[in-house]
C-alpha cells in the first residue's frame, strides 16, 4: 500500500464468498455449503485489516461495502465484529457510508436491527424480480414474498438508505413481467434501484442452459426494458448517475461512485480488489489459499499493476462514460496531459446520432441509447486516444535516435 497527504479519503470493500445456494447466473466468487470455514475466515479477515491499517493511517476511510456472496448468510454477529475492527484500526468517518449486501431469506428484522445499531446504515437488497416464476428460474434462494417481508424489516429496523437489485432480460421475462417488477420495487419506495441487464458469463449453469438451446430475451428486447425503466424512474424520481444505477437525490451510492471517479479503495478477501497508493492488485480467488496465505504467511496476490498515466487516462474515458457527469476536457488535459481534440470529435458524431450530447457545463456524456452501445463507443474513443499518443511518441522517440552519435 501507500500513503496519500492526511486526509485523503478511502474506501473499504469486504468480500464475503459464502451463499445458502449459488444462483444460475452468477460468476462472482463464493462458494455454497462451505459454512464450516466461517469462522476461520472471520480470522483471516480481521488479521489481514490489523496488519493493512497502518498503510493507510493517513487516510479517512469514508465508505466501507460488505458485498459477496451473501453477507447476511454469513451472519450479523461477525459483520458486526468486522466492522468494530474497522473502526478500531482506521480512521472511519462519523457519517460514512457502510453498506451490506443481503438476500431477503436471510434478512430477518432482528439481525437488520442488530446492524444497524451496529453502525450499518445502507443495505444493498438482492429483489431481482417480482415474478415467482422468474426467481425460481434462475434457482433465486428466496421468493417474491420473502422480498416484500425483508424491505418491510429493513424499514422496521429503521435502515432508511435501502438499495435493490433487478435484473432484466431473464429467462421468461416480457416487458409485461418487467415492467411489472419494475412498478412493484416502486411501491416499495426504496432510495436506490440497481438495474442490471443479465449477461450469460462462461462457466455458469446459465450458459450450458443457454448453450443446450434455452433462449433469452434478445438485445432488442433487453433495449426496450432499458429504456423503458430509464423514462421511468425519471418520472419516478429517481436521477440516473451511473449505466444501471439509479437514485433520489441525495441518495447514490458513495461506494460503488468511488469506482467510477478512480478514488482509492482496498479490499480484502479472495477476488478482492485494491486500486492504492498508485498501484492495482487483487487477492486469490481460493478461499483456502486466502485463509491460509493470511494466517500462514501463504502466497496471497493474484494480480499486481503499476498503473502508468496514459493508463489512467483510458480509464477515465472509460469509467467516467459510464457515469452521467461524464468527462471534462480541461479534466482530461490537466490530469493526463493529453490531447481531447480527437476524443471531442469522435463524440460530436456520436452527438449526431443520439448516443451523446454535451451538457451546459460542457461536459461530454452518453445518452440512454448511448448507453446501449457502449462498450463499442468507449473503446472506438479508447483507440483515438491510443492513436493520438502515438503520434506525439513516435516523432519524439525518432528525433531522439536521430540526434544521437554514432558509437566509435
Amino acid at each position: 500500500m501507500g500513503k496519500g497527504p492526511r486526509g485523503d479519503k478511502l474506501g473499504i470493500y469486504i468480500h464475503i464468498p459464502f451463499c445458502r445456494s449459488k444462483c444460475d447466473y452468477c460468476d462472482f466468487y463464493s462458494q455454497a455449503g462451505r459454512e464450516d470455514r466461517m469462522d476461520d475466515y472471520q480470522k483471516a479477515l480481521l488479521l489481514h485489516l490489523k496488519e493493512s491499517a497502518l498503510a493507510a493511517e493517513s487516510f479517512c476511510v469514508d465508505t466501507i461495502y460488505f458485498g459477496g456472496g451473501t453477507p447476511s448468510f454469513y451472519g450479523e454477529k461477525r459483520l458486526k465484529e468486522l466492522l468494530a475492527a474497522i473502526k478500531k484500526y482506521y480512521r472511519v468517518e462519523k457519517h460514512g457510508e457502510v453498506t451490506f449486501e443481503a438476500n431477503p431469506d436471510s434478512a430477518s428484522f432482528q439481525a437488520l436491527r442488530a446492524l444497524r445499531r451496529a453502525g450499518f446504515n445502507r443495505i444493498s437488497l438482492g429483489f431481482q424480480s417480482a415474478c415467482p416464476g422468474e426467481l425460481e428460474r434462475i434457482h433465486r434462494p428466496h421468493t417474491a414474498e420473502q422480498g416484500d417481508a425483508a424491505v418491510a424489516a429493513a424499514r422496521k429496523a429503521k435502515l432508511k438508505n435501502l438499495s435493490l437489485d433487478l435484473i432484466y432480460g431473464l429467462p421468461g421475462q416480457t416487458m409485461d413481467s418487467w415492467r411489472n417488477t419494475v412498478e412493484h420495487a416502486l411501491s416499495l419506495g426504496p432510495e436506490h434501484l440497481s438495474c442490471y441487464g443479465l449477461k450469460v458469463e462462461e462457466g455458469t449453469p446459465l450458459a450450458a442452459r443457454t448453450a443446450a438451446g434455452e433462449v433469452l430475451p434478445d438485445d432488442d428486447a433487453q433495449a426496450d426494458m432499458y429504456l423503458w425503466t430509464v423514462e421511468r424512474l425519471a418520472r419516478a424520481g429517481y436521477v440516473q448517475y451511473e449505466i444501471s444505477n439509479f437514485a433520489k437525490p441525495g441518495y447514490e451510492s458513495r461506494h460503488n461512485l468511488r469506482y467510477w471517479r478512480m478514488e482509492p479503495y482496498v479490499g480484502f478477501g479472495p477476488g478482492a480488489h485494491s486500486d492504492f497508493g498508485g498501484r492495482r492488485y487483487s487477492w486469490i480467488r481460493d478461499l483456502e489459499g486466502y485463509i491460509q496465505g493470511v494466517l500462514e504467511g501463504g502466497a496471497l496476490l493474484d494480480s499486481e499493476d503499476l498503473i502508468p498515466q496514459d493508463e489512467r487516462g483510458s480509464e477515465y474515458l472509460m469509467l467516467g462514460l459510464r457515469t452521467t457527469q461524464g468527462i471534462e476536457e480541461w479534466e482530461y488535459r490537466g490530469r493526463y496531459f493529453m490531447d481531447f481534440s480527437p476524443i471531442e470529435e469522435r463524440l460530436a458524431f456520436f452527438a449526431a446520432q443520439g448516443w451523446a450530447e454535451r451538457t451546459e457545463e460542457g461536459r461530454w456524456r452518453l445518452t440512454p441509447r448511448g448507453f446501449l452501445v457502449s462498450n463499442q463507443l468507449i473503446g472506438e474513443l479508447m483507440e483515438r486516444q491510443e492513436r493520438a499518443r502515438l503520434s506525439e511518441v513516435l516523432p519524439r522517440a525518432r528525433a531522439r535516435f536521430q540526434g544521437r552519435a554514432p558509437k566509435k
